[in-house]
């Protein structure tokens, strides 16, 4: 599920890919893909431009169920093998979105601003300002699953104030 070019400016960086997404062999072929398009305002065309957009999940590979049949974490060894060599190959990177506490923890801490380990979603996420001078920028989103709906109720100025940033950002990444 790894999409990656060289002249991608804008890397989605979320958790592994899940059951369907497996079956389909295509990132983000789902209800949470179209949410996820969405809040970026890319047609699929332009999401699936790897020449645009890198795909880059923290598992490269389906991580599998637990006994309450929920994916389980992305595999360590992916990280831990291929994503600083993965991310030094693609200096043109101007922002990553991550998505999800591992994604976010990995690309917080590789800019050298790692996330408390007690650190909420709504404070992550909502951190966007503390953020802005990072580079390559990089702007936390919970996973665009139905199962956030309940957050995203819960924190408007998410669509507020998120969104409208995450827009710009992707605009400006994939001219």
């Amino acid at each position: 599920m790894l999409r990656v070019s060289t002249t991608a400016r804008l890397v989605l960086a979320g958790q592994a890919p899940g059951t369907r997404v497996n079956a389909t062999g295509i990132p983000y072929n789902d209800r949470s893909g179209d949410r996820l398009r969405a809040w970026m305002a890319v047609s699929p065309e332009t999401f699936y431009d790897e020449s645009r957009i890198a795909i880059v999940p923290m598992g490269f590979c389906f991580p599998g169920l637990n006994a309450a049949k929920a994916d389980l974490p992305p595999r360590r060894e992916c990280r831990q093998l291929w994503h600083d060599g993965l991310f030094d190959l693609m200096p043109q990177v101007h922002c990553i979105v991550a998505i999800g506490r591992y994604a976010q923890d990995f690309h917080f801490a590789r800019a050298g601003q790692p996330v408390p380990k007690q650190a909420t979603l709504a404070e992550i996420v909502g951190d966007w300002k503390a953020h802005a001078h990072l580079r390559p920028r990089i702007i936390a989103l919970p996973h665009p699953s139905w199962r956030n709906n309940g957050w995203i109720k819960h924190n408007p100025w998410f669509e507020a104030e998120v969104l409208p940033l995450l827009r710009s950002a992707v605009a400006g990444a994939i001219v």
